[in-house]
């Protein structure tokens, strides 16, 4: 059985939903941020990084988000996570993934956490102003690509990208522009929260509407 250490709403979010999606046996470990658990000697002996989540599978105990969905989607090829190994779309599964977590993702944190980069509270307002920005055309980029070639990131095959992509979209609801206002991205995060098992994965972790 696997072990899923998270935080409701965190980057946790989607391994939990793809756990739901393949159906398998797992116990759900609450880190509490609000307690500084994640900082803990247990957890960093899980992560020494300190962040969430981490996925333990017997022996393996396995952190960074995209590497546990990947792993999950592998060790699970029924759930159809992920394309077949060798194909094109399995590449464009590993160039959506990797986007999102070394580009988009690194944004994000930017703009919640601008003080990491700056020397004073002026600093950080301007740091923070800017990352909003670069998150919109990043956003822009993924809107022009589903409106292209939608109606998910791999075309008409749902993956876990998009549970990612959801993932991301619904921390940017409180921007000046969040990914909801853009047509197609709204109609894949909607599309998203029908799935039986991100309704689960939401009721589980105590998020309520509005989602995104």
């Amino acid at each position: 059985m696997y072990a899923l250490y998270y935080y409701p709403g965190n980057a946790s979010l989607t391994p939990h939903m793809a756990l739901e999606e393949i159906g398998a046996k797992f116990e759900l470990r609450l880190v509490d941020r609000n307690s500084e658990a994640h900082k803990s000697p247990d957890y960093l002996r899980l992560n020494p990084n300190g962040l969430i989540p981490v996925l333990v599978d017997g022996e393996l105990v396995l952190y960074e988000t995209a590497a546990i969905c990947l792993h999950l989607a592998d060790r699970h090829p029924e759930a159809c996570l992920a394309p077949p190994l060798g194909t094109a779309e399995r590449a464009e599964l590993y160039k959506w993934l990797i986007h999102l977590t070394n580009t988009l993702q690194p944004e994000l944190i930017t703009y919640f956490y601008p003080e990491r980069r700056a020397d004073d509270a002026a600093m950080a307002a301007r740091i923070k102003v800017h990352a909003e920005r670069r998150v919109g055309e990043m956003l822009d980029r993924i809107e022009a690509h589903l409106q292209a070639s939608g109606p998910h990131l791999l075309g008409d095959t749902f993956s876990v990208a998009d549970l990612f992509l959801f993932m991301l979209g619904r921390w940017t609801r409180g921007f000046t522009n969040p990914a909801r206002n853009r047509p197609a991205l709204r109609r894949l995060m909607e599309r998203v929260t029908e799935r039986p098992a991100v309704k689960r994965t939401l009721a589980s972790e105590g998020i309520a509407a509005p989602l995104f």
